[in-house]
């Protein structure tokens, strides 16, 4: 299906995926930490620190390094999540060498000026209170304090007002030493592209920068020992209810994974789920319905989110505690189990026609997993899940003890959600 290779230059490693029939590449140089690697004191250090690698170089100021990019019609961007961080950029093909001049000139030559330090430090103040008065984005950031109480993976990847308030320029700039060189690199192109002129035109950036060798750490996860659903209601004056239910799930590299996300596709990530026609189609219940899956190198998630008038949070709990009671006592059958796979192949095929999308999953794939497995061998592994998988799994997740269930909005009480809660089961 795809043409894929892995290799290293030096101790970097290396992805690449040619598509001789477009006429762009992307680009990402990829880094295994995130917000679950930050020492105390700089929670969101790793979130400030991808802003300040677009604020000036050496050779470029904050300006400049978006107009080189844009300026020949390209896209220049970065996120940071809780165990990566990558830098990318698509362009046209015969701008390979700007791209990469671009990138690694903001990654090896950041200056970290003391005044956009500041002026930056009051943007992610913005970014932090803008998530605030997103009701979803605050259930999901509650949800997940919950989830991961006690663990650096229920922090918010950005930090908290407090936090950013009081990280110094000197642990930015340490952080970046730390884990930013050739030894945590990882580059990944997609596109039309020579693999052999990639690497002459890599080498001269890879050998560069070295770095401590040390890999970096990080606190595991150990789930809480209880039998009772957790509730966190947050009163606030927003239009509408939004519930949040998180489930711990499974880790990165557990097999279950399979199942776990044909049971996601079941529930709520199409219209055509049995929580989006339940609660939506039929019931006119809510607008937003919707399920997904998140998994870590040691733990993982299974969530529910949904957007509903307060008076109708325990209806809708009512409906959806029914379904989940169905799934696990009686196994899908095979044409909807079908559905679900044919559901989750296609929609993989369809974004693989995207270069930015090959980039993010081969990076997402070596950083994460540690190697890229073949699309064919991922196929084949969903195409295997039984239905009888599906529904043990099911009744493995939907346990009171590996729940939390947060409802940000008007008169949500607690007395509430454990009523709400206890129609899930």
């Amino acid at each position: 299906m795809l043409t894929v290779s892995t290799g290293k230059l030096g101790a970097a490693n290396l992805a690449f995926c040619p598509m001789d029939e477009v006429e762009s590449i992307s680009v990402g140089l990829w880094f295994n930490v995130g917000s679950r690697y930050e020492p105390q004191g700089l929670q969101g250090g790793a979130h400030f620190l991808e802003h300040m690698l677009f604020k000036g170089t050496r050779q470029r100021n904050a300006l400049k390094i978006s107009q080189d990019i844009e300026s020949k019609g390209g896209d220049l961007n970065a996120f940071t999540s809780e165990e990566m961080t990558c830098y990318y950029a698509r362009m046209g093909a015969d701008h390979l060498d700007l791209v990469l001049d671009v990138l690694f000139d903001m990654l090896w030559n950041s200056s970290f000026p003391k005044l956009e330090v500041e002026r930056e430090r009051g943007v992610i103040l913005e970014e932090i209170r803008m998530y605030e008065d997103q009701p979803t984005s605050l259930a999901m950031d509650r949800l997940n304090e919950a989830l991961w109480k006690g663990n650096s993976l229920g922090l918010p990847v950005a930090g908290t007002p407090t936090s950013v308030g009081a990280i110094p320029r000197d642990k930015l700039m340490q952080f970046w030493k730390n884990h930013y060189h050739s030894q945590t690199t990882t580059v990944v192109l997609a596109g039309n592209f020579s693999e052999e002129n990639v690497r002459k035109k890599l080498a001269p950036y890879l050998n560069k920068r070295v770095g401590p060798t040390a890999t970096p750490t990080y606190s595991r996860m150990k789930p809480p020992r209880t039998r009772t659903l957790q509730v966190l209601p947050i009163v606030k004056p927003f239009q509408q209810s939004s519930l949040a239910l998180g489930i711990r799930g499974y880790a990165r590299k557990n097999p279950k994974c399979y199942a776990e996300k044909i049971l996601s596709v079941l529930l709520g990530e199409n219209m055509s789920s049995r929580l989006f026609q339940s609660l939506r189609e039929q019931h006119g219940l809510a607008y937003s319905v919707q399920t997904s899956t998140n998994h870590f190198y040691d733990c993982g998630a299974f969530y529910l989110q949904l957007g509903v008038d307060t008076a109708n949070i325990l209806a809708s709990m009512k409906l959806t505690g029914k379904e989940l009671r169905r799934i696990i006592m009686k196994k899908p059958s095979l044409a909807e189990l079908q559905g679900a796979k044919d559901y989750l192949i296609g929609q993989t095929k369809l974004s693989m026609e995207s270069t930015s999308n090959r980039m993010m999953w081969l990076g997402e794939s070596l950083v994460g997993l540690g190697y890229v497995e073949d699309l064919k061998i991922s196929m084949a592994k969903i195409q295997a899940v039984t239905p009888e998988q599906v529904s043990l799994i099911a009744a493995e997740l939907f346990q009171p003890g590996r729940m939390v269930l947060t409802c940000v909005g008007p008169d949500v009480t607690e007395k509430l959600l454990r009523s709400a809660g206890k129609e899930l089961f």
